[in-house]
């Protein structure tokens, strides 16, 4: 929030300026004493010079009766996997908010009928605080930054003292299984020990035990999902085939592995809400499928079901996938194989994709032409 208030009575001036002319409802919006990381708004005399009382406002955008809703969800990352499940959740009746960095997709996620904020990595975890203590649920699906580590947490205190006497029942982390780092091609579980080889593993490890850490002070049900490489409708190597997409940096590092872990979007959200109904301590899960193939394996599949579906659409192309990994044979970087044992045997998830074989099945039969590859 640009204009977050230092004092009490600088506050309470601002509630009632934005009550006056704005017309929001009134809800239970907390004074908690919040510092702006980038605007003094008092002068000397201690009365405001700067109030934007539209960005209050956008943080206290549900009716009075979407707060009584006994299912609250924030999601901090409406990204491919927040939005989808958002989705979801919402079609059960939950009332859910999320944060985007995207001017577009905040207005895309709005009209859809998610209350949305834009995230700022200086000023929007201070912006939803005051908030955040009405919610029931927190997903949160933001990477850590470079340098800086986790948004949020680096206003741990301030978090957890908004958060101690709030309505909040469940806490849950995506994360990655990059925090393994390298085993030579082992299984891991959950058990293993991290060792994450790249400064973001790193940043990522640390914001898992940020997060646990706030789940046992409040009290409350916390999880970790460490996530295999997500994919699904829009995002998938059916999708790279047929738009003729180049590789992404994280494509060809893993194109030359011997295994890849992985998951469809559709099974991040049964474990999340496997784990809402069946809440744990503070606990870790490998959120993967059951084949950890190699991606030049899976890409050659795809291509196969494209061909199958529209013959003649790839005839006067190659398959990018075999012939730029032919010379990376023998890589072990990152190579391992996770299991995800705990998952099934905890939360009783049965897998809708237990191989990239039907989740990639069920991306290309829901297309009904080659171009129609995006959600």
């Amino acid at each position: 929030m640009s204009a977050l208030l230092s004092q009490p009575n600088t506050r309470n001036i601002v509630m009632e300026i934005c009550q006056l002319s704005g017309g929001f409802a009134t809800l239970p919006f907390q004074s908690t004493h919040v510092p702006s990381p980038t605007t003094n708004v008092s002068s000397k005399d201690g009365t405001p010079t700067f109030i934007r009382c539209s960005t209050i406002r956008a943080a206290v955008n549900l009716s009075h009766s979407e707060w009584q809703s006994p299912n609250r969800m924030l999601i901090l990352g409406m990204g491919f996997v927040g939005r989808i499940f958002a989705e979801k959740i919402k079609n059960q009746g939950w009332v859910v908010s999320g944060t985007c960095t995207n001017v577009m997709k905040k207005k895309e996620l709005e009209l859809s009928g998610f209350d949305v904020h834009l995230f700022n990595a200086n000023e929007t975890a201070l912006m939803i605080l005051p908030t955040s203590k009405n919610y029931t649920h927190l997903l949160v699906s933001i990477p850590p930054l470079g340098g800086t580590g986790d948004p949020m947490l680096k206003h741990g205190e301030l978090l957890r003292s908004t958060l101690v006497n709030g309505h909040l029942q469940w806490l849950g982390y995506l994360s990655s299984t990059g925090v393994y780092g390298h085993s030579g091609g082992a299984w891991v579980d959950e058990d293993y020990p991290a060792n994450p080889t790249t400064e973001l593993g790193r940043l990522r490890l640390s914001a898992e035990k940020g997060w646990l850490n706030l789940g046992r002070d409040l009290g409350i049900s916390a999880q970790v999902f460490r996530l295999g490489g997500i994919y699904g409708p829009g995002r998938s190597s059916v999708d790279t085939i047929i738009k003729q997409l180049p590789l992404s940096e994280g494509q060809k590092m893993r194109r030359s592995r011997q295994y890849t872990s992985r998951i469809h979007v559709d099974d991040i959200c049964q474990v999340l809400s496997a784990s809402i109904d069946k809440p744990s301590a503070w606990n870790v899960y490998n959120v993967v499928d059951d084949d950890p193939a190699p991606r030049e394996e899976a890409f050659a599949y795809a291509w196969d079901l494209v061909e199958k579906k529209w013959p003649g659409l790839l005839k006067h192309r190659k398959p990018r996938e075999s012939t730029e990994s032919s010379n990376e044979k023998g890589s072990s970087r990152g190579e391992k194989r996770v299991s995800n044992a705990r998952m099934k045997k905890e939360l009783g998830v049965r897998l809708w994709h237990p191989s990239y074989k039907s989740g990639l099945q069920s991306i290309i039969n829901q297309m009904d032409k080659p171009y129609q590859c995006s959600p």
